[in-house]
C-alpha cells in the first residue's frame, strides 16, 4: 500500500520531521538544502528548533523545477 504524502499548504509552519515527511526526503537532505541556502528557515533567537513555512517549501520546489528536455541535454 503507497503511503501519501502531506499536502504542503503556503501559509502553515512545518517542522524538520513534517518537511522531510512532505517532500519524501531525508534529514541529513534537508540539512544539506538548509545549510546550501536552497531552503529558507525561520530560527528564533536562543533556540535550537527551526520553523519552515510552506511558502518557502514551494518557492523552493518551483526554482528547482528541472524540465523534461533540460535533463535531456544533461545526459546526451
Amino acid at each position: 500500500m503507497l503511503k501519501s504524502k502531506p499536502t504542503i499548504e503556503a501559509n502553515a509552519v512545518y517542522s524538520r520531521r513534517e518537511t522531510t515527511q512532505a517532500l519524501g526526503i531525508s534529514l541529513s537532505t534537508l540539512k544539506k538544502l538548509i545549510d546550501a541556502g536552497i531552503l529558507e528557515v525561520s530560527r528564533p533567537p536562543g533556540m535550537r528548533r527551526i520553523f519552515i513555512k510552506g511558502s518557502s517549501i514551494l518557492e523552493m520546489l518551483e526554482k528547482t523545477t528541472v524540465n523534461v528536455v533540460e535533463r535531456e541535454r544533461q545526459y546526451h
